[in-house]
Order: C-alpha cells, then sequence, then structure tokens
C-alpha cells in the first residue's frame, strides 16, 4: 500500500468514526449524563461505588447514544428538509439505514451488559425504557403526531436523575422523582423557544411543531406559563425538606430570570428573542442542579422519605 492510499484510508476511517460519534448527539448525551451524575452524587454517601458510578456513566451513555442514533435514522427525511439537520450522517448519505441500526444494536447491548454487570437489573431496565421512550415512542410516533409531542415525550428526556440515582443505590426514591419532575416540566418551554426560532424548518419538513400549528403568538404564551410553573415545581425540594437555604435562593434567582426571558420572549419582537431564550433554558438547569449539589453537601436538612 502506497503512502498516499494508506492516509487516504486513514482519513475515510476517520471521518467514518466522526460520523459515528455524530449520530450519538454527544453534546445532548453529556447534559443528560450531568444530570444523572447529579442523581449519583445526591445518593446516602453510603450506597455509592465508584465502579457502579463510571460503569454506570457509561452503560447509560451507550444506551442513550443508541436512542439518538436511531432518532437520526427514523429522522433521515426530516432532517434533509431542515437546514439546521440536513447535513447529519444519514440525511447526507455518509452512513447507510443499515450500517446506522448496527451501530445502536451494538450500543444498546453494550450498554444492557454493563448495566446489568455493573449497576443493577433496575437500572438497566429503565435506561431501556428511557431509551425506546425516546427513539421509539417520541421520535417515531409522537413528533410526527401531535403538537404536545415535547411534553409527552419529554418523560424520556428527564429520566437521567433517576437512572443515576438508581445505578449506585439500586431503588427509587423521591428526591430523584423531583429531579425528574423539574426537569420534565423544563423540557416544553425549553424546546418551544428552539421549536419557534426555528419554526420555518419545521413548517417545511411537516414537523406539527406548537409554532407551526398553534402559531408563534400562542406558543409565546404557553412558554410564560411554563417558566411559573417550573418555578413552582423548582421550589418541591425546599417544600418537601430534601434541600436548604442555598438551593432556595439559586432557584428563585434562576426561576426569576428564566420569568424574564420568557416575558421577553412573549412581547419582544427581536428576532434572536426565542434562541436567547433557549440558551438560558439550558444555563438555567446546568445551575439549578449544581446548586443542589452544593447545598447538598454545605447545608443541614431533614429529609425524611428522600432517603
Amino acid at each position: 500500500m502506497s503512502e498516499s492510499t494508506w492516509v487516504g484510508s486513514m482519513m475515510t476511517t476517520k471521518a467514518f468514526i466522526a460520523d459515528l460519534y455524530e449520530m450519538t448527539k454527544p453534546k445532548v448525551v453529556f447534559l443528560m449524563l450531568i444530570t444523572a451524575w447529579v442523581g449519583m452524587a445526591l445518593a446516602p454517601l453510603s450506597a455509592v461505588s465508584w465502579v457502579a458510578v463510571i460503569m454506570g456513566t457509561l452503560g447509560i451513555a451507550f444506551l442513550a447514544g443508541a436512542g439518538a442514533a436511531v432518532n437520526h435514522i427514523l429522522d433521515e427525511q426530516i432532517d434533509q428538509r431542515m437546514a439546521r439537520t440536513q447535513k447529519r450522517p444519514i440525511a447526507t448519505g455518509r452512513i447507510s439505514t443499515q450500517t446506522g441500526f448496527t451501530f445502536a444494536i451494538v450500543l444498546t447491548i453494550l450498554g444492557m451488559a454493563i448495566l446489568f454487570a455493573y449497576t443493577n437489573a433496575l437500572t438497566a431496565w429503565l435506561t431501556l425504557a428511557s431509551m425506546v421512550g425516546y427513539a421509539l415512542i417520541y421520535t417515531g410516533y409522537l413528533k410526527r403526531a401531535t403538537p404536545q409531542n415535547i411534553v409527552i415525550g419529554g418523560l424520556a428526556g428527564a429520566m437521567p436523575p433517576l437512572l443515576g440515582w438508581t445505578a449506585v443505590t439500586g431503588e427509587v426514591a423521591g428526591l430523584p422523582l423531583l429531579l425528574v419532575l423539574i426537569i420534565f416540566v423544563w423540557t416544553p418551554p425549553h424546546f418551544w423557544a428552539l421549536a419557534i426560532h426555528r419554526r420555518d424548518d419545521y413548517a417545511k419538513a411537516n414537523v406539527p411543531m406548537m409554532p407551526v400549528t398553534h402559531g408563534i403568538a400562542y406558543t409565546r404564551i404557553q412558554i410564560w406559563l411554563y417558566s411559573w410553573l417550573l418555578l413552582a415545581v423548582s421550589f418541591l425540594p425546599v417544600a418537601l425538606g430534601a434541600s436548604g437555604g442555598i438551593y432556595a435562593v439559586v432557584a428563585l434567582g434562576l426561576g426569576v430570570r428564566f420569568l424574564q426571558w420568557s416575558y421577553r420572549l412573549l412581547y419582544d419582537k427581536q428576532i434572536d428573542a426565542a434562541w436567547s431564550t433557549f440558551k438560558f433554558s439550558i444555563t438555567y438547569l446546568l445551575y439549578l442542579f449544581l446548586a443542589l449539589l452544593v447545598d447538598h453537601y454545605l447545608w443541614p436538612h431533614t429529609v425524611t422519605w428522600f432517603g
């Protein structure tokens, strides 16, 4: 093999691996893993095993990546019509559908094997259910069927804190379920802000997102209302004794800031208002969960049923 042929082969292999990596939606998976780590970190210290933490992270990441890969495959035609996604590996044909499915199956098998071997069956089955919920129920059906797709399907993306908790404890408890509820309520205003920003793309692809079916003005009202609901839900850990003053102050500040952004989106006609709201929503979730951790280790609690 000549040097030029070898170099060309290496570049092709590198590009193939990069395309497979892109199919796992690494940025989305990383955000999910952060919330899973919070679930692990909030678990009783006596229950935490570093093997479970490391291998649980790996298993959850593999199954989340598998779900993302299936999303690429099922959304091939949609992705081809949208500017944001038209250069994805499946949409462009750089990765074939058969190869994509094989990749997703391999990730699923590896993820399940790791979770069964190094964590517990509860975590394995819950993680698989989350993957199926996102890849098949949301992507395969809800996304194309109803403007409430992200509300109903958002539960799958809200599960990582519970998965992290069960990975190190082997049981379900109240605190991680509260975190699931927070992400579940956070998801609609987060995603609808993006949908407003990308409304023309979704319309072109015939995806019934709320800004397409009900209009941008109606969607702005929904984001505003959900922001109030999110503020209320974010205080449940305080009301139920699972967190203290540090978290309460941060949750209030972030919640008020989210309301400011959603209010600006409601009345501001600037073209980037939706995009700015979407970006802040990511910051909101990261800081809120960080505050939970800081509060957990620095503030005395009176937790009873949370563990």
